[in-house]
């Protein structure tokens, strides 16, 4: 969310398979986007070309349909009881129109999910999960739901999501909705509010690196949102734009950077696990005890030092050793050049190591970099909100 989102790979979708459609399909269809199979939807890959969505966000601002994630509302006495019973962090400490990114573990400890989770009310929650994930994070949360006071409502197809990004997001989502509201939303906040007869809720989270909302209202208002926004001179942009604004700013994608193989300290997810409180939680003892251990891997921002695109899946070298793989790289045009995020054995996990990553067959330099590779700036009130 990343929230928070986040989201799979981009496949081929089997035949026989029907793709779904967010309530935005016809808008993208309309605009003459690239359409394409993800996570078991029909998306828009890019409209105008991604680099240019990439730098618009960057500059000005860009919005996504993000309709394909997850979203489950939590509602008892016992909601936030469940949260930190199924997520690392504690959800229990979050207060009324606040957010926070966790992940949802297995026992042993392995990555089921990174969620974003959203408090409404005291008992009442929005958790937003991965495409990919949204069918077993429901299960998963519905199946660990019988010992608690908790009802659990499915709102994937019943309501939209649009996430605005960029340094210009605010002022123009001022254009659309209240300017009042929009300004009152701090980082990590989160509201809802009227518009046109329809509920908006809007969270300052994102997955760019980027400032902006992420917007979500009903699928029958979606279009009409979408096109307000249009309106006020938000660039549409594809999952294309979105992969490489969240691997500029060392976001993690589930299926690529971590899976149930994963844990969360082994991709520096370590301030998401509270375990300061007695409360049992899925994955505590486990993750625990992989705190009291030396890792056997780490994962690290690479960048090449020569022209050359890392992918994910190329072999990262040591002294004509493979010592691990590239879970995520593209070219980056904000920095102008390949970066890639990748695991390797902690001793090689400093900053300045030099590493080769092979590219089919071609030795490409790399340098160990600190993360993220790319940090907006960002005014003092926010660095303490």
């Amino acid at each position: 969310m990343g929230t928070a989102g986040r989201a799979g790979t981009m496949t081929d979708q089997p035949a026989a398979e029907a793709l779904r459609r967010t309530s935005l399909h016809a808008e993208h269809v309309l605009l003459g986007a690239r359409m394409v199979p993800f996570a078991g939807w029909e998306m828009p890959v890019q409209y105008s070309g991604i680099i240019e969505e990439h730098q618009a966000v960057r500059q000005a601002a860009g919005m996504f349909d993000v309709s394909h994630m997850g979203r489950f509302e939590l509602i008892g006495p016992e909601a936030a009881a469940l949260l930190r019973y199924v997520c690392t962090y504690d959800m229990t400490r979050l207060s009324p129109a606040r957010g926070h990114y966790a992940a949802a573990c297995r026992p042993d400890g392995g990555i089921m999910d990174d969620v974003y989770v959203y408090c409404l009310a005291e008992d009442r929650y929005l958790l937003v999960a991965n495409a990919s994930n949204a069918s077993k994070i429901r299960d998963w949360l519905r199946r660990h739901s019988r010992r608690f006071r908790v009802e659990i409502s499915d709102r994937h197809t019943s309501t939209c999501m649009i996430a605005v990004q960029g340094p210009q997001a605010l002022e123009r989502l001022a254009r659309v909705l209240e300017p009042d509201f929009i300004n009152s939303l701090k980082p990590r906040a989160c509201g809802e509010i009227e518009w046109e007869n329809a509920f908006v809720f809007a969270s300052r989270t994102g997955y760019t690196g980027e400032d902006g909302l992420e917007l979500i209202s009903s699928a029958a208002a979606g279009p009409r949102l979408w096109r307000a926004l249009l309106d006020a001179e938000v660039l549409p942009c594809g999952l294309g734009a979105r992969d490489t604004l969240r691997l500029e700013a060392s976001l993690l994608l589930y299926g690529n950077d971590m899976d149930e193989t994963v844990n969360p300290l082994e991709v520096g997810l370590g301030w998401v696990v509270t375990t300061d409180d007695s409360a049992d939680f899925l994955g505590r003892e486990a993750l625990q005890r992989a705190r009291d251990s030396q890792p056997q891997r780490t994962l690290v921002c690479l960048k090449a030092q020569e022209r050359g695109i890392m992918r994910p899946g190329c072999s990262i070298l040591h002294s004509g050793q493979q010592v691990g793989k590239v879970t995520s790289g593209s070219h980056s045009p904000t920095l102008g050049g390949s970066i890639a995020m990748g695991f390797v054995p902690p001793e090689l996990a400093a900053e300045g190591t030099e590493l080769i990553v092979d590219i089919r067959g071609r030795p490409l330099p790399a340098r160990v970099v600190p993360r993220p590779f790319y940090r907006r700036p960002r005014a003092a009130e926010e660095r303490n909100a």
